[in-house]
């Protein structure tokens, strides 16, 4: 039994998919399979179009109000069920306070993201089921009252009797042999449970759920005791169920019960149906257990697997190898997180409609976390065998230039190094402003605080100045660097000093300058040429941007120049007949697993420079700290190691 408990537990898979076909050899061409709306996109939901000019028509004009009424309901419960599918993704998607009760330590993928985009057609579908149900009928739905015992007790009473024991009929059906290559295998298909994969299912198999869910409620109106407590509950208390079953978390404590032991045949919970996707020769039911105890399909080890994911509550979670200690960014973007909406988080950020409602609620939160929050865990994904974890720091782009928050953010920096040390982390990364030589040295202030680290800090910036100047074409002669006085300008004006390159650096230091020069070898010196205004580069075709450039300041460019950045963020693309790259970035080796979440406006699969930096140094197990300036020398050779790894350049 342990031994069989701990398979489960490590997410071993013991179920039927080979002997009935897995999702690559499921069959997608069989009848009713498809839903018709699978080309429409984001447009399918015009179909609510006529329901909502219904209900305002019937508004204004105070005509027909049987209509009236039911569209409202329909259009109410509709979205209704779709905020408790989004509050469930919410709470799933929140790591750093579930991560000890996860049933499955895999990260969700693009690839399933992308096959659970609609999850919702369902309730497309239920509300056109329900609404040709209305204009059949045509009731009155202001003649129902709000509340009636007797329909909430006839309408549970209904579902016991008819839909637990059809679903469980049903969905045994589905996992005969023929409708499971035929259909029910894509359900199947999603290797991490998801509140959204309760709905990621074929036409067919959602017709069929239209019959189960709808029956309790007809049957209760039929015998006249429909109640609009129980057309809004039951719908509701179905979808939380379901999303609750399809959870990746466990969340049913075990002394309800120890209390009542009874409702351990009353009432699943995630772990149960979690077997079920493992083991799919068990745990059939829809909610109630008690009808694989009927049907002799219970799972042997449901409630000692149940028991052991709660007692595992309390103990500490699998510490990561690796950790990027990134920071918000704006108010818009910190909205781009996998807790809000797990399909936007899932592409690069860009400035969405559906954000802007959100925004004031969002600027709340800000300033909660601003004034309570301290680092928490954003994201994971695994890189061969290491557990590779993104950390929050809860300040935002414009408080690092506050010099009042300066103390108070290296103090929450500080606190994530140190619990990183405390937890076994190898390596820690950090992110953009996080590294800040105006503010902490580029991380050298923590190192030199505490001389005992066994955690690495990395600020990454070696690889981040590989990109860039590897970006630059051999045959160039000279460029023109902005930013030229800071940790990465310095570096890449040594860089190509020593590439015989030319280097137009922009600065008003001249003491600045003058150190930079004297670490050049004596015959490069001259290479590097101190300039104080932008018309020295009017002629210079290769721009290499380390400071926000204006629109205006960017005229001073020649036609045909490229710009090159590693300001953050990026400068705005104003000069049509120039050219522009991106953030320095490189591509994440292939075998990464369970990546489901794009960082900021970078691409799928793709990380900055810097963060692919850190994991550089912890593949390579090198055992330095690397903050403070950039040491030349090794640019070449994290370059190469980048390469060996499989990251890509984009």
């Amino acid at each position: 039994m342990e031994i069989q408990k701990q398979n489960m537990l490590q997410g071993v898979e013991k179920d039927l998919v080979g002997d009935k076909g897995s999702s690559s050899s499921g069959k997608m061409g069989a009848p009713l399979f498809s839903w018709p709306w699978q080309n429409l996109g984001s447009l399918k939901y015009l179909f609510f179009g006529p329901l909502l000019v219904d209900f305002m028509y019937s508004n204004v004009y105070k005509k027909r109000q049987s209509e009236y009424a039911w569209c409202m309901h329909v259009i109410i419960l509709s979205s209704l069920r779709g905020l408790v599918h989004q509050l469930w993704n919410t709470f799933d998607n929140m790591l750093f306070i579930n991560r000890n009760r996860r049933l499955s330590q895999e990260g969700i993928d693009f690839h399933q993201i992308d096959k659970e985009w609609h999850w919702d057609n369902f309730i497309i579908l239920q509300a056109f089921v329900a609404s040709m149900i209305f204009l059949w009928i045509n009731p009155s739905m202001t003649n129902y009252p709000i509340w009636n015992i007797s329909g909430i007790i006839s309408c549970i009473l209904f579902h016991i009797g008819l839909s637990e024991p059809l679903y469980y009929c049903l969905h045994r059906l589905l996992h005969s042999s023929y409708f499971f290559q035929q259909y029910h295998w894509l359900h199947h298909s999603s290797k991490v449970n998801h509140p959204y994969t309760a709905g990621h299912a074929t036409f067919l198999e959602h017709l069929l759920l239209c019959v189960i869910v709808g029956v309790p409620v007809i049957a209760t109106t039929l015998i006249g005791h429909g109640s609009m407590i129980m057309f809004y509950g039951y719908f509701l208390v179905f979808d939380f169920l379901r999303c609750m079953g399809h959870s990746n978390v466990e969340v049913v404590p075990c002394r309800i019960f120890d209390t009542l032991p009874i409702l351990k045949y009353v009432i699943y919970t995630p772990t149960y149906h979690f077997i079920h996707h493992k083991d799919m020769k068990t745990n059939f039911c829809l909610f109630m257990p008690l009808f694989d105890v009927l049907g002799k399909t219970l799972n042997k080890i449901s409630w000692d697997l149940h028991r052991e994911m709660h007692s595992n509550e309390g103990k500490k979670a699998k510490a990561p190898e690796f950790v990027f200690l990134a920071h918000g960014v704006d108010i818009m973007s910190s909205m781009h997180v996998p807790f809000v909406f797990r399909s936007l988080s899932s592409l690069p950020f860009s400035t969405k409609l559906i954000l802007f409602p959100m925004w004031p609620f969002a600027f709340l939160v800000v300033l909660v976390m601003w004034a309570k929050s301290k680092p928490f865990l954003l994201t994971f994904c695994h890189l061969r065998g290491k557990l590779l974890q993104s950390w929050i720091v809860p300040r935002f782009g414009f408080m690092y230039f506050l010099p009042f928050a300066k103390d108070g953010i290296n103090n929450q920096i500080e606190e994530a190094i140190l619990m990183a040390d405390r937890i076994g982390v190898k390596v820690l990364s950090l992110a953009a402003l996080n590294k800040n030589e105006a503010l902490n040295g580029g991380g050298k202030l923590f190192v030199t605080k505490h001389p005992d680290l066994k955690v690495r800090v990395v600020h990454g910036n070696t690889l981040t100045a590989a990109v860039i100047l590897n970006e630059i074409s051999q045959d160039v002669k000279e460029v023109f660097l902005t930013g030229a006085t800071s940790k990465l300008g310095r570096a890449i004006a040594l860089y190509l000093a020593r590439r015989q390159v030319r280097v137009l650096m922009l600065t008003q230091s001249t003491e600045r300058f003058k150190s930079i020069q004297k670490e050049a070898s004596p015959e490069n010196q001259n290479l590097l040429v101190q300039v104080t205004k932008l018309q020295a580069a009017k002629h210079c075709k290769t721009w290499i941007i380390g400071k926000w450039t204006t629109p205006r300041e960017q005229r001073w460019a020649p036609a045909g120049t490229h710009f090159h950045q590693f300001v953050v963020p990026p400068v705005f693309e104003f000069r049509t007949d120039c050219t522009y790259s991106k953030l320095a970035a490189m591509k994440l080796p292939d075998d990464v697993q369970g990546l489901g979440t794009c960082e900021y406006t970078m691409e799928r699969g793709v990380v900055h420079a810097c963060h692919a930096g850190g994991l550089v140094h912890l593949l390579e197990g090198w055992t330095h700290h690397e903050v403070g300036s950039i040491d030349v020398d090794q640019i070449d050779l994290v370059w190469e190691a980048a390469r060996r790894h499989g990251f890509k350049p984009v």
